[in-house]
């Protein structure tokens, strides 16, 4: 088993840090650069920085931030948000990020992918996918999980592996915020449908979720948020606890 990476992701409001519960009832939690300097000096595998009202609002990421964050951080850095076109994501790995998360862009304009892997490379290129459990099937959404597409999870997720993704980023958006473990069995089945590596997002509580999804789940790596924003779980603890139950670590941590 290939080592497993945690990862903490700050979701980006008007330059804030927030949080929610299903993709609303956001709050408030912090200075994203504070956060990202104290993650990366706890032992975070990497870090997510995601614009979520960028789409929706029709502009571009925060690049001044992803600038005072990069320089804080010594951690591999991945930023998404109002990403629609190749000089968004040359601007974006100027400004110190290593790789992109393209969502709602990728789904109006597959040939997207197609285009940054092809121009910076697959490892640059992670597909964000919102989705949706609903009438026994998994629905993709766009803008922040605000509209529904005709997209469906596996087969999106596999064309977008065809088109040179690097890695799928998968959010629950059944399981977001609310703490109760991750979408395990979705999870499996991308992680044995796909070749590229899968990141888990959407329901960490407690650190025997993060157990699930690496074994149940098959997760190449876990996202969350609110529990290390909130200091529900600290990572230095959190990767002790993997560590003792067979999970290969990337970095162990101790207090």
């Amino acid at each position: 088993m290939l080592a497993k990476r945690i990862i903490p992701c700050l979701d980006i409001k008007d330059g804030q840090t927030v949080k929610g519960i299903n993709f609303v009832n956001i709050r408030n939690v912090g200075d994203p650069v504070e956060l990202g300097a104290e993650y990366s000096r706890l032992g975070a595998d990497e870090l997510v920085f995601l614009d979520i009202t960028a789409s929706h609002e029709g502009r571009k990421t925060f690049v001044d931030l992803v600038k005072r964050i990069a320089q804080n951080i010594s951690i591999p850095f991945t930023v998404g948000g109002g990403i629609h076109e190749l000089k968004d994501v040359d601007t974006l790995l100027c400004a110190g990020a290593d790789k992109v998360s393209i969502n709602s862009a990728a789904i109006k304009n597959p040939d997207l992918i197609t285009e940054v892997a092809k121009n910076f490379g697959s490892q640059v290129a992670t597909v964000a996918i919102d989705a949706k459990f609903s009438n026994n099937e998994w629905k993709c959404y766009l803008n922040g999980g605000r509209i529904e597409t005709d997209k469906k999870l596996f087969e999106w997720a596999k064309e977008a592996q065809e088109r040179g993704a690097g890695e799928i980023l998968f959010t629950s958006m059944n399981h977001d915020g609310v703490k109760q473990g991750f979408a395990n069995e979705a999870l499996a089945v991308l992680s044995d449908t796909l070749s590229i590596p899968v990141i888990a997002s959407g329901g960490a509580g407690e650190m025997s979720h993060f157990k699930d999804v690496f074994t149940k789940g098959k997760a190449d790596a876990a996202l969350a948020a609110s529990i290390f924003h909130f200091h529900e779980i600290a990572i230095p603890d959190l990767k002790d606890y993997l560590a003792k139950e067979g999970i290969p670590m990337r970095r162990i941590c101790s207090k």
